[in-house]
């Protein structure tokens, strides 16, 4: 008689223990720096990154055999900070200029059909600095300049600080400007509505410019003639993306481990077996070879902000009682989707919206909410692609659905070319299209809005009481490589000192 069988116990899933010195939660690039910055001094450093690719919100896509920016693709030269850091690395002989051309505006015309005009090169996030300059009474016509010009006549609030961006266009110049100038650059820039943009984040020193000179187009008038010379922007050689090649080459270099596909799930005090006091942190994370845990002295929470603030509400004590109201507090995670096209398009050789392409919330039959020309804005790139255009189409607008949601790929590739060939004012169709693809960002946190300096702010004042515990990354730093790359490498270095003065004494 054949002996009955019984299915196999399910096999326990496979635990694996380490230890590091530094535990960096997060492969973007403030994880990266952070966790380079410590690695530069011998501290023993892991990297937990939950997707199989590292860089975040600095990411690549391969299309018809090009390697391409999906998303950051320049930096702001601002502070200096992320050229140091493209020196050390030896990426300063790849950085480049975009192409001065500028950008355009596209926006309601004629009944039914959009119209577009190039975006004036004199102002600050959209407020001009000459309200009645053709080619800002080109965007917002007669009318729309003439009150913007009352500007100049209201005598300006001397008691007190402008707070918010729109509500201060709106007052100084009037909804024209406000809608058709200022909200396509904060949509595009911040994804977020300009009446939530704190302006001393998003324009810093405009407050005291309009106290000066007495108007806000004066004020925006004076900051752009304190401006540096040279370009706001500049990209690198081969694409943005080819920083974070050279950032974990030099984290293998100096031996840190980086584990992708690893997503952080706990976060918790860990105590010495001697003595029961707590000396450090464990960290959990679940990845495909089962679950891993990290014991550290150091940990840096560089994941993107919600997941982020999860970590915090489980780690720190003082911070639970108000974990609700304080998380409450804190702005939904935006919904961005960029959309990239490769294109046979020879219409598009003359660059016929400059370098792209930002679009009126209002604007007829478009649903992208801006446009970025990528051949037309880089050289390199045009060099690359043969004759090829890439385009890339940003959609989400602040407080409204994705229009990409649901949608097939099929059907994002349609509607993505339709836009593009709005916006450029061409003719553009299926058989021009050589490949598309598209990239997801479903957690931007805008450290911009309204408030959220304060949260910030006491987020790290309950962070600085703790030991060995540090965050970074845009949702804390602001918006761009200018902020994100000095403030990880302050929360290293901070790690740096505890390590080497354990004692607080320099």
């Amino acid at each position: 008689m054949t002996e009955p069988t019984h299915p196999a116990a399910p096999a326990e899933p496979a635990v694996e223990r380490s230890s590091a010195d530094v535990v960096v939660v997060g492969g973007g690039v403030a994880g990266l720096v952070a966790a380079l910055e410590c690695a530069k001094v011998g501290l023993r450093v892991t990297v937990l990154e939950r997707r199989d690719e590292l860089g975040g919100c600095v990411g690549r896509i391969e299309l018809d055999g090009l390697t391409l920016d999906c998303g950051a693709e320049s930096f702001a030269t601002r502070g200096g900070a992320v050229a140091e850091l493209l020196g050390s690395l030896g990426l300063d002989g790849d950085i480049e200029n975009p192409n001065p051309a500028g950008a355009w505006l596209v926006m309601p015309g004629k009944p039914g059909r959009p119209d577009a005009a190039p975006l004036p090169k004199t102002g600050i996030l959209g407020i001009p600095a000459n309200p009645l300059g053709d080619d800002v009474r080109r965007i917002i016509g007669w009318s729309g300049a003439i009150r913007a010009y009352g500007d100049r006549l209201m005598p300006i609030l001397r008691i007190g600080r402008a707070r918010s961006l729109g509500q201060l266009v709106r007052s100084r110049m009037g909804q024209a400007v406000l809608d058709r100038l200022v909200t396509p650059i904060s949509a595009g820039v911040y994804s977020t509505d300009p009446d939530e943009l704190d302006l001393d984040v998003v324009a810093p020193g405009l407050n005291e410019a309009m106290t000066r000179t007495g108007s806000l187009s004066g004020g925006v008038g004076q900051l752009v003639e304190e401006r540096k010379a040279g370009g706001a922007v500049r990209g690198i050689r081969g694409g943005m993306h080819t920083l974070i090649d050279a950032l974990e080459r030099e984290l293998g270099r100096f031996g840190a481990t980086v584990v992708r596909g690893a997503e952080v799930t706990g976060l918790e005090r860990e105590s010495a077996p001697s003595s029961g006091e707590a000396s450090g942190w464990l960290v959990t994370a679940a990845a495909a070879s089962g679950e891993l845990l990290v014991s550290a002295p150091d940990v840096v929470l560089a994941a993107s902000g919600h997941a982020a603030l999860d970590l915090v509400d489980a780690a720190l004590d003082g911070w639970a009682p108000v974990a609700d109201t304080a998380r409450a507090e804190w702005p939904a995670a935006a919904s961005v989707e960029l959309v990239t096209l490769v294109l046979d398009a020879p219409a598009l050789d003359a660059a016929p919206r400059g370098t792209g392409v930002l679009v009126a919330a209002d604007t007829p039959e478009v649903q992208a909410k801006a446009l970025t020309h990528s051949t037309a804005k880089w050289n390199w790139l045009a060099e690359a692609a043969g004759g090829r255009h890439v385009v890339r189409l940003s959609y989400g607008r602040a407080g409204a659905p994705n229009p990409l949601d649901g949608r097939s790929d099929a059907e994002v590739a349609e509607l993505a070319l339709a836009d593009a060939s709005l916006l450029f004012g061409v003719p553009l169709d299926g058989r021009m299209l050589r490949a598309s693809g598209r990239t997801a960002w479903r957690d931007a946190l805008s450290q911009a809005a309204i408030g959220q300096r304060d949260r910030v702010r006491a987020l790290e004042d309950a962070l600085a009481a703790e030991t060995g515990i540090e965050a970074t990354g845009s949702w804390i730093a602001g918006t761009g490589l200018a902020s994100v790359v000095p403030h990880a490498l302050e929360a290293a270095r901070r790690i740096r000192h505890r390590r080497v003065h354990p004692d607080g004494v320099a």
